[in-house]
């Protein structure tokens, strides 16, 4: 004889009970395991212990009026609920794939002594929740809800339909009645159609989710999820056909792929991601603002007290539509190499015209007039009274050993590959860090991309954005290759002890050309980098080398008139390592923060005074007792009465830093290390202009080439700033905020703002670049001390 056969008398007895019901089981399948292995004590010491348990369940269930109804679609339930009674809704249900059901309940009344708890029992799962609903926020205040409403799981079926029963059971140990409402419909439009918009509403309580089937040949798709209010925060939330369905503020993060979102939201969904090439789209709003950016709410007095959370109904619109296919891909990539490459093709075709192009007429090589120059017979001994001529000439700052002033330069090239090797490692490791955090845990609040534009391939999330920095490396190449031959070519003519090469024209020094065509280099690979996952904690990567090539660019500008006394690699380095450290401190202390700017605006013009005081005397200075009175002088000098010498671009210098001064105490942007770039680039462009007015003041002339190059670039630099001020994402804002700045593909369905940005700054770069390499080419053929120093 078995334990079921032993107990089945209790289970006729106590039928009328469904927890002693559940209860005689649980005992039948205890039994059944232990007298098969144990002995008769055990086995009868277990049975009294039954026995009394099943007693006492049934005493307490014969106060306990359970009642079970056969309930019906799109009917209201009006009834009340008691610790003394409990009802359960029974409900045949054909399930269908594309039809869901969804489960509404009221509180008809304002106060509620204690919650009762709703319990849906369904063939594969079970969803509970109490009424009223208490969801927490920041802080764990807690927000009650009194109307609830959640979609039914929908479990995977082969079928096309299913026929079965789902009970709705309803329970409280409150002993005062609680009326409610219960409303159980179905959900006609659960599937989501390609390409067609469909508008619901939702709320904390109210959630809702929807299914979507990938379409035969559609390996891709893109979630588009819209709406007119940016308030109440929402979440949407892509999610693998299975049960439970994390529908909830507080539980919509746990599996799948979310981002938080205002206006806008966008996620790309791959097939691969989902075997049953389906997956549910969840919308949820949040119980408070904090998260999109909204306002911060009061502390509750009490830890226990419940707030009125107001009316948090958000009206969305969804749509997916298909991604791009393969081909878009193959195009895009094609498109990027071949623009660059036609570069490659064009600089091949100026070299060989220029090899078939006869040389120009030398210049004289015979000395400048007496009157040019001081004769004294120390001015090769003493700087002091060499720099301090009226007119420096070329040849008065280059008597310095060539092979000396060429190894000094050589290390601008070597400490900058150095840097770049040291640095680029472990930005590598983070942002691998960083891409697996966001394909593990689906947080795409991780990371600011412009999401309606942003093509995944492989683990990377948005490899279009990474792809457009390609240009950056292979015009720096190319750059790099330019001066190769340049090089070349310049040691050649020093072999056959050509004069012009000897005595004439600009000093050929290739040092820092070859640290700035590295430096664009490691900007495409940084900026690579940057974009794998863009945030405020690794936007450094992308502004770095930025500073580098706008600090060596001034550099080389400097160094053209002035190559004895040009700045060493070390000292060059070091305050470009400041420049970055203090766009470090911008980025984590600056916003909002007053001290720190004044720190920043007295050290700025510290500096600057400095570097202008430098520039002026040629190195030629001392910080002294009479230093004040010196600045004084010059002022009055050479600036009052006369503005000549390099009072032109200290004049200017000075005038910038007050104003870029003034502007950051004022303003205080939120963006320090654009702020701070913005900055750089600007000394440049001044500079720039600077060298190419006096240089058509000296009477020299600009080349035919150098002049395309100045006049291409100048046209690019304009369109390129154009795209990179559309502001597709932003860091200074919360993720949510940043996508309502999110736009779609506008090149090749492929490329957006951003990229063509990147396309354009990298050929602008490489042409601000051939500005400085060329621009100086029509004094090849003239003698030193002919050429001027400004």
């Amino acid at each position: 004889m078995s334990a079921f056969d032993v107990l089945s008398p209790l289970n006729r007895v106590f039928d009328g009970s469904s927890d002693i019901l559940f209860r005689t089981r649980t005992y039948q399948q205890l039994f059944c395991l232990l007298i098969r292995g144990s002995c008769p004590a055990i086995v009868l010491l277990l049975w009294m212990c039954a026995i009394r348990s099943i007693c006492c369940a049934a005493a307490a269930g014969e106060t306990k009026h359970i009642v079970q109804k056969e309930a019906e679609f799109d009917i209201t339930y009006n009834d009340l609920v008691t610790s003394d009674n409990q009802t359960i809704y029974a409900f045949n249900h054909t399930i269908s794939r594309n039809k869901g059901v969804r489960v509404s309940v009221d509180v008809l009344q304002q106060q509620v002594e204690s919650p009762f708890l709703f319990v849906i029992r369904q063939k594969q799962a079970v969803m509970s929740f109490q009424v009223p609903l208490i969801l927490r926020g920041l802080y764990q205040r807690k927000y009650p809800y009194k109307h609830v409403a959640r979609t039914l799981c929908q479990p995977p079926t082969r079928a096309a339909s299913e026929t079965q029963y789902f009970f709705v059971d309803v329970s409280t140990l409150s002993s005062q009645g609680t009326h409610y409402q219960l409303r159980v419909s179905r959900v006609e439009s659960f599937t989501l159609q390609t390409d067609e918009k469909f508008s619901f509403t939702a709320s904390p309580s109210q959630p809702q989710y929807f299914k979507y089937v990938f379409p035969d040949g559609v390996d891709a798709v893109i979630l588009k999820v819209n709406s007119d209010m940016a308030f109440p925060c929402s979440v949407m939330s892509v999610q693998d056909i299975q049960c439970p369905v994390y529908d909830l503020d507080n539980n919509v993060a746990f599996i799948g792929m979310y981002q938080t979102m205002t206006k806008k939201g966008a996620i790309t969904v791959q097939r691969k991601d989902f075997p049953s090439n389906s997956f549910y789209v969840v919308l949820v709003v949040k119980t408070e603002d904090e998260a999109c950016g909204g306002p911060l709410r009061l502390y509750p007095l009490r830890p226990d007290e419940l707030i009125d959370a107001g009316n948090r109904t958000k009206i969305l619109d969804v749509m997916v539509s298909p991604a791009i296919n393969s081909e878009k891909y193959v195009m895009g990539m094609l498109f990027c190499l071949g623009i660059f490459l036609s570069f490659y093709l064009l600089t091949l075709l100026v070299a060989c015209v220029e090899n078939n192009v006869a040389r120009s007429r030398q210049e004289s090589l015979s000395s400048v007039e007496e009157d040019d120059y001081d004769t004294l017979d120390d001015i090769d001994s003493d700087k002091n009274i060499v720099r301090t001529k009226k007119y420096l000439c070329v040849s008065d700052l280059a008597r310095k050993d060539k092979r000396i002033l060429s190894k000094k330069y050589q290390i601008y090239f070597w400490n900058i590959a150095t840097i770049a090797v040291f640095y680029a490692l472990p930005v590598i490791q983070l942002v691998i860090t960083y891409q697996t955090a966001v394909n593990k845990t689906g947080n795409q609040d991780l990371c600011y991309y412009n999401f309606l534009c942003a093509h995944p391939l492989g683990v990377l999330s948005a490899f279009n954005n990474i792809l457009s920095n390609l240009g950056y490396v292979m015009l720096g190449l190319l750059f790099l290759l330019i001066v190769l031959k340049r090089e070349i070519v310049h040691k050649r003519a020093l072999v056959r002890h050509n004069l012009s090469a000897l005595e004439c024209g600009i000093p050929k020094h290739f040092g820092l050309y070859y640290a700035m065509g590295t430096a664009l280099m490691m900007e495409g690979f940084l900026s690579g980098c940057y974009h794998v996952c863009p945030n405020y904690t690794n936007f450094q990567f992308d502004t770095s080398f930025m500073y580098m090539i706008a600090g060596l660019c001034m550099l080389k500008l400097y160094q053209k008139r002035h190559p004895d006394i040009n700045a060493s690699a070390y000292t060059a380095y070091a305050c470009l390592a400041a420049v970055i450290f203090f766009s470090v401190l911008g980025v984590l202390f600056g916003k909002g923060n007053t001290a720190f700017w004044i720190v920043f605006s007295v050290i700025h013009i510290l500096a600057t005074l400095l570097l202008s005081t430098q520039l002026y005397y040629m190195g030629r200075w001392r910080l002294d007792a009479g230093v004040l009175r010196r600045i004084v002088s010059i002022i009055y000098t050479d600036c009052i009465r006369q503005c000549s010498g390099p009072m032109y671009i200290v004049t200017l210098l000075v005038g910038f830093l007050l104003c870029s001064a003034a502007y950051g105490l004022i303003e205080r942007p939120n963006d320090f290390a654009s702020y701070l770039l913005a900055i750089a680039i600007c000394n440049l462009l001044l500079y720039f202009a600077f060298y190419i007015i006096m240089k058509l003041r000296s009477g020299e002339r600009i080349k035919c080439l150098p002049l395309v190059c100045i006049l291409f670039t100048a046209i690019v630099w304009g369109f390129a700033l154009y795209f990179f001020f559309q502001g597709l994402s932003t860091w200074q804002k919360t993720p949510a905020e940043s996508r309502e700045h999110n736009r779609d593909c506008i090149l090749l369905s492929f490329f957006d703002d951003h990229d063509i940005w990147h396309f354009l700054s990298s050929i602008a770069m490489f042409g601000s670049f051939l500005v400085l390499l060329t621009m100086d080419d029509d004094l090849d053929t003239v003698q030193r001390d002919k050429i001027y120093v400004f």
